[in-house]
């Protein structure tokens, strides 16, 4: 069953910015572009970098380990089409951010 679990407050990740979270033992990217928030699964599928803490560059991230890229609308790989990064749908509730996370 899913949950929508609230992470943090619309300020805490401004425009332009991701941060990182621990929901339910699962690290989750968040990222807040100019189309609103996203959230991806937290760790690079690469070597395990931490996307949290990557560059965000309009809606694609990159991995500050070894500069793996994402688009964090669908979690699509820049070069590899048949790598996706899982990711949960974000819903805003006033100035609450919610994950629905997979229990």
């Amino acid at each position: 069953m899913a949950a929508w679990v609230r992470i943090c407050s619309t300020g805490d990740c401004p425009i332009g910015e991701a941060r990182e979270f621990v929901v339910d033992q699962r690290i989750v990217a968040l990222f807040h572009t100019a189309e609103g928030f996203f959230a991806l699964d937290g760790i690079c599928p690469h070597q395990g970098g931490s996307l949290g803490h990557g560059r965000l560059d309009g809606c694609r991230v990159t991995c500050p380990w070894h500069g793996w890229q994402f688009d964090v609308r669908d979690g699509q790989h820049g070069s590899i089409p048949t790598l996706t990064q899982p990711g949960w749908p974000v819903r805003v509730e006033g100035e609450d951010v919610l994950v629905q996370i997979e229990a």
